[in-house]
C-alpha cells in the first residue's frame, strides 16, 4: 500500500494565517477508522469553549492500519498537540496511547467511554466495527430520498408536491432557507422552501397541503442588508435592483409583510439572526415531535 500523504487542509492552512495576534493556537489532531465526523464535531464543541485559544485541526481519515498510522503519529511528532481518536482496532488504540505517552502529547479515545457506559447498562460487550453509523441501511436511503426532494423544491420549485414535503420553510430572500433545508435533508427530513415576495401570492398548493409542517424564517433588517449587501458585491451581473435590493426601508416592508402572512395562517416564525444552521434547524424540529 502507498504511503499515506499527510497533508494539511486548506481550511486549517487559512485558521493558521487568520489567527488573531491576541490569541493563543493550538494543533488539534483528529485520527478516525471512518469518516471522521463524529470527532470533528466534538473537536470543534470542545474548542468552540476557549475563546482565547485557536485550534489548527488536523483531520486524517480512514486510518486502519499500522502503516498508515505510523505516517499519523510522525506528524503528531512534528505538530505536538491534543489527539482525539475513534479507532475501533484495539491494537491501533494500544498504539496511538503508547506512542502518545513517549510524546508527551495528551489524547483520547472520544468514543470509548461512551462505549463502556453502554456495555455496562446493556450487559453485552460491543461489534467494535469501523463506521458501524454509517452502514446503507434504510435509514441511509431515507436520507438520500429526502435529500434529492430538497434540492428538486429548493427556492419553490415543483409546487404540486408540497404536500409531500415533512417541512416548508418559507421567507425573505436571505434568510438562510436554502441551507436550513438542506441540513434539514440531511437528516432525512425532506424540505421545500419557499420565498416570500410582496406582492406575489404563495402558490396555491402549499395553501391546500395539509401534512406539512410551514415554518417562517425572519432575520432583523441590519442583518439581512448586510447579507444582500455582500451577495450584491459577490454578484458580477445583477439580475435585479440593487438598490432595492439592499434598502433597509424596503427590508422593513418585506419583513413586515412574511410576519403579517405567517400570523395569517398560524405559521410559527423563527429569527434566525443569532442561529447557527444547526440550531435553526433543532428550533424547527422541536417545532413538530414526528420529526425527531
Amino acid at each position: 500500500m502507498p504511503p499515506l500523504p499527510v497533508v494539511v487542509p486548506l481550511y486549517q492552512q487559512v485558521a493558521e494565517n487568520n489567527v488573531d495576534g491576541q490569541k493563543n493556537f493550538f494543533h488539534l489532531h483528529l485520527i478516525s477508522d471512518s469518516t471522521g465526523e463524529t470527532l470533528i464535531a466534538a473537536g470543534r464543541a470542545a474548542a468552540a469553549q476557549f475563546r482565547t485559544s485557536q485550534a489548527l485541526e488536523h483531520v486524517y481519515p480512514l486510518i486502519r492500519n499500522r502503516r498508515q498510522l505510523m505516517q499519523v503519529l510522525e506528524a503528531v511528532d512534528a505538530a505536538p498537540g491534543i489527539v482525539l481518536y475513534t479507532i475501533v482496532d484495539r491494537e491501533l488504540a494500544d498504539s496511538i496511547d503508547a506512542t502518545c505517552k513517549i510524546m508527551g502529547v495528551p489524547c483520547v479515545s472520544v468514543l470509548d467511554p461512551i462505549i463502556d457506559l453502554f456495555q455496562s447498562y446493556l450487559g453485552t460487550t460491543s461489534r467494535r466495527r469501523s463506521g458501524a453509523q454509517h452502514v446503507m441501511n434504510a435509514e441511509y436511503f431515507a436520507r438520500i430520498d429526502a435529500l434529492n426532494f430538497t434540492m428538486d423544491h429548493d427556492d419553490g420549485q415543483l409546487p404540486a408536491d408540497f404536500n409531500d414535503a415533512d417541512v416548508v420553510l418559507i421567507g425573505i430572500s436571505r434568510t438562510s432557507k436554502t441551507p436550513t433545508s438542506i441540513y434539514l435533508a440531511n437528516r432525512g427530513i425532506k424540505t421545500a422552501n419557499i420565498p416570500i415576495v410582496p406582492g406575489v401570492p404563495l402558490p396555491e398548493r402549499l395553501m391546500e397541503a395539509t401534512r406539512p409542517l410551514v415554518v417562517g424564517l425572519i432575520a432583523t433588517v441590519d442583518r439581512i442588508a448586510q447579507v444582500r449587501q455582500n451577495r450584491v458585491l459577490a454578484t458580477a451581473s445583477h439580475t435585479f435592483r440593487a438598490e432595492d435590493y439592499v434598502d433597509r426601508a424596503s427590508i422593513t416592508e418585506e419583513l413586515k409583510y412574511a410576519r403579517s402572512l405567517c400570523a395569517r395562517n398560524n405559521w410559527p416564525l423563527i429569527d434566525v439572526t443569532r442561529r447557527s444552521i444547526e440550531e435553526t434547524a433543532a428550533a424547527i424540529v422541536a417545532l413538530k415531535p414526528r420529526l425527531r
